[in-house]
């Protein structure tokens, strides 16, 4: 596979506050991704994947380095940790938001409300949505414009187990559908297994990638929590 997006980054610090030193954040990432990978960052809460994404998405701009995409100018969508739905808005019209105006796109808006379970709720404002329900709605908006390139910080988080694994078979089911390259963040391992191609597991201060591991699990496999936990094994080396 070619790779349709290289990080390279030398150093991101947190600039110095009220007398305080500048704070290191990530130290020396070097890690090309590949097309149509689902790749997962993890490690422990606070060590930088968040913002090595923000980096990649373009909303944090102050680091030394370069991010560069495979052709450039391709679609890029970030779906967040808050589903950040618009209240005023009914959920097809926060999905349709994603889209140009007159765009031939949004003609298949019915179509994603489907996908996601969430046709009968077209017309509801958010307010009316569980978190679950909020959270397919922001993943339809995610899709809707067949991103190029997908990136998700948290995006399940705090969800019940069974809300949260819906979702997550929902996602493969997107991805599978879709030529998507995938940037996953996420601090749960069993979620990670569970949808990564490929896991890069970070830490230190600065943080860098400390190990880079492929997931092979067929879809059926990922389903089955023995497989999951089997593999967590074999990549973490704990349950």
């Amino acid at each position: 596979m070619s790779e349709v997006l290289r990080i390279s980054i030398t150093e991101k610090t947190w600039p110095a506050v009220a007398g305080r030193a500048r704070q290191p954040v990530l130290g020396q990432i070097d890690v090309g991704i590949e097309r149509g990978s689902f790749v997962v960052l993890t490690g422990p809460s606070g060590c930088g994947k968040s913002t090595l994404l923000n980096i990649v998405a373009g909303l944090d701009k102050d680091f030394d380095g370069d991010v560069a995409f495979d052709p450039p100018g391709q679609e890029v969508t970030y779906v967040f940790q808050s589903p950040r739905l618009l209240p005023w808005r009914t959920v097809r019209e926060n999905i349709a938001l994603a889209l140009p105006d007159g765009d031939a796109r949004n003609a298949r808006i019915p179509e994603m409300l489907a996908r996601v379970g969430l046709e009968d709720a077209a017309d509801a404002y958010p307010e009316r949505l569980s978190l679950g329900m909020q959270r397919r709605a922001a993943l339809a908006r995610g899709f809707i414009i067949e991103p190029s390139v997908l990136l998700m910080d948290e995006p399940f988080v705090s969800l019940d187990d069974p809300t949260a694994q819906a979702l997550r078979q929902l996602l493969i089911d997107l991805c599978a559908s879709r030529s998507t390259t995938v940037l996953f963040v996420t601090h749960d391992r069993l979620e990670a297994v569970t949808l990564a191609t490929r896991i890069l597991r970070m830490g230190g201060t600065p943080a860098t990638v400390l190990g880079d591991a492929e997931v092979r699990l067929s879809r059926d496999e990922r389903l089955n929590r023995d497989a999951v936990v089997a593999a967590q094994r074999r990549i973490f080396g704990t349950t």
